[in-house]
């Protein structure tokens, strides 16, 4: 959408997707954590509380870390980057896949 003053107005999809997704009810800054094993843990919890996912709490959880990694890559920083990458071996590890 373009307003009249001829600026791009910016959708932030990813952030709607993020707050209002019916797989998970994330913590608050769950991706922004430091610890890879944080991360997991949090995502893991939200994963089990969640009474509107339609997948395992496993895959839900491991959805959702993919899905920020891929969205907020070019922005994120590479210390941020690793952690993440790092958290999703924390995960399949939270869950006995690994």
């Amino acid at each position: 959408m373009k307003p009249s003053s001829g600026k791009q107005v910016t959708r932030r999809w990813t952030q709607h997707v993020t707050e209002t997704s019916d797989a998970l009810d994330l913590e608050p800054l769950v991706f922004k954590q430091k610890s890879p094993r944080a991360v997991a843990r949090s995502l893991k919890r939200s994963a089990e509380r969640s009474k509107r996912r339609k997948a395992s709490p496993y895959q839900s959880a491991m959805s959702m870390l993919t899905f920020y990694i891929n969205r907020a890559g070019r922005s994120l920083p590479e210390r941020q980057k690793r952690v993440l990458q790092r958290a999703k071996v924390e995960l399949r590890s939270a869950f006995g896949r690994g």
